[in-house]
């Protein structure tokens, strides 16, 4: 080997080790005295502002260090399947280690609240099993009732440890029909969120459109044809509750003043679906992560979007330039949203229970409110990012807090009235209303866009668009006695079936919508 060879291979072997020769020796979860392991679809601003004040908190009380491992696995529907895969291996080790055997009763009892095998059941909630993860923080209070009701979530005393601050003044049970809290203590909301919509003030003026957007209606608006961004409701389930409010809202209209009928449930069911496809044929894309809209929104790639409050307010700061206006704006169309909850609870078989504790209760205090909406380098509130969150405290939408926070005009609590959220109506077919938009809108978006497109062109003609916006396939009596048992049906293959003649009848729909269209019927 010659002389330059020799030096090259030296070189590339410094460049190479020198990274493992600086790296510390001891990890760094050995470098903290405690170590708390949450499962979260939060962003990393959320994180990294709630691990350093919690770090800091814990410290002041303790005396000792924190490290909190997160652990991101996508959504919270994601993380919903995620859990059970994990606790339904868990529970087998368990059951099977002590001779018994693992039957298909066995493993679709133990984590139902309606078991064919009790004794199953009884044994996973007397169980301490668990995964290696102690909280489950963020995301919709659906995936959480859903925990809950499995098993899953265990009470995390907080409501005995802290009776104050569950009153009506300060964190209520429920606001207009959504509950804020579990009454036996395994999941509490942590802050607010709403629905809404987001646009590119730059966009609209590019596309003509002179009329700024006031309602989920706008997103059927034929000039945003491929400029409308949405997020995958089975993916996310934020994003399949911001389309359950369109069909309470539309239901909302149709009761009005009078009896909720089941005709009038169903028609408005059924506008509420017709808008929901009109909104699908404008879309660009179905985004598998939520805050992708808000973000492709603020970059122009797509003109406007349906987005969870938060994720609008974050990005709209993240590009606003001085103290001009931000060019993404945000808003929750009047009436048209109930305010929910992101819930934080306790898993069964938590390796750091009273640390976990500690942080719920830190996540609950004013201490740790600030940080959801108070000003960057406000006191008490965050110190890198603005999370653009609303707390779930009543009592920091005082006077006296205004002026440190980020958003000192908006009342949660107030826009609440605008809405009440009526859980019979839809709530029992918030699954089935997630596989409801895949089939009809997700699956066939090709044919459904070129459908939309044709109608357009030909201005809408009256026979194409009926059969474009024929829902008789997925009406409300139908997501009730057919879509919903094959849903919550012990063989997959029901609902793949289901869902495969679902999808090609949508795919037949559309086309013939074209060809109607294009014969100017």
């Amino acid at each position: 080997m010659t002389l330059r060879l020799v030096l090259i291979a030296v070189a590339l072997a410094a460049i190479v080790g020198l990274p493992f020769a600086l790296k510390p020796k001891a990890s760094l979860l050995a470098a903290a005295d405690d170590t708390l392991v949450i499962i979260s679809p939060h962003n990393e601003a959320i994180r990294s502002e709630f691990a350093r004040a919690f770090g800091e908190h814990y410290h002041a009380q303790t005396g000792r260090t924190v490290r909190i491992d997160w652990r991101n696995v996508g959504g919270t529907s994601e993380i919903a399947r995620y859990l059970q895969g994990e606790f339904f291996n868990a529970f087998q080790r368990e059951w099977t280690a002590s001779g018994r055997p693992w039957t298909a009763a066995v493993a679709s009892s133990f984590a139902s609240p309606k078991p064919t095998d009790p004794a199953a059941r009884e044994a996973f909630l007397a169980s301490n099993v668990g995964i290696g993860i102690d909280l489950f923080f963020g995301g919709g209070a659906y995936d959480f009732l859903m925990q809950a009701r499995a098993g899953t979530l265990v009470d995390s005393g907080i409501l005995t440890a802290h009776p104050d601050w569950f009153t009506d003044a300060i964190i209520p049970r429920s606001v207009s029909g959504e509950p804020f809290y579990d009454p036996e203590g395994r999941w509490i909301g942590t802050c607010l969120s709403s629905f809404g919509i987001c646009y590119n003030s730059d966009s609209l003026r590019r596309l003509g459109v002179t009329t700024l957007p006031a309602g989920w209606n706008d997103l059927t608006n034929p000039r945003f044809v491929k400029q409308v961004a949405l997020a995958d409701p089975s993916k996310s389930g934020s994003i399949a509750k911001a389309f359950e409010m369109i069909i309470q809202q539309q239901m909302q209209e149709v009761v009005g003043a009078g009896n909720a009928t089941d005709t009038a449930l169903a028609e408005g069911w059924q506008r509420g679906l017709q808008l929901i496809l009109k909104a699908s044929a404008n879309a660009r894309y179905f985004a598998d992560a939520a805050p992708k809209v808000p973000l492709d929104v603020s970059l122009g790639d797509a003109a406007i979007g349906m987005c969870i409050d938060f994720y609008g307010r974050y990005q709209s700061e993240s590009v606003r330039i001085g103290d001009q206006p931000s060019r993404l704006q945000y808003f929750t169309p009047v009436g048209g949203s109930s305010v929910g909850v992101d819930p934080i609870g306790l898993l069964r078989g938590a390796p750091n229970p009273e640390v976990a504790r500690a942080f719920i209760a830190f996540v609950l205090s004013l201490e740790g409110q600030k940080l959801w909406n108070f000003k960057v380098g406000a006191p008490g509130g965050p110190v890198r990012y603005a999370l653009r969150r609303l707390p779930i405290r009543k009592d920091l939408y005082a006077p006296q807090y205004a002026a440190d926070r980020s958003d000192p005009d908006v009342f949660p609590y107030e826009e609440a009235k605008a809405f009440t959220y009526h859980e019979e109506w839809t709530g029992p077919l918030f699954s089935a209303l997630r596989f409801i938009i895949r089939v009809s809108c997700l699956d066939p978006h090709e044919e459904q866009s070129t459908a939309w497109k044709a109608l357009i062109a030909a201005g809408f003609p009256p026979q194409a668009t009926a059969t474009f916006l024929d829902v008789s396939a997925i009406d409300y009596a139908t997501a009730k006695n057919v879509i919903r048992p094959a849903l919550r049906g012990s063989t997959p293959l029901a609902e793949v079936e289901l869902a495969r003649n679902l999808g090609e009848h949508f795919r037949q729909q559309y086309r013939k919508a074209t060809q109607l269209a294009k014969e100017g019927k």
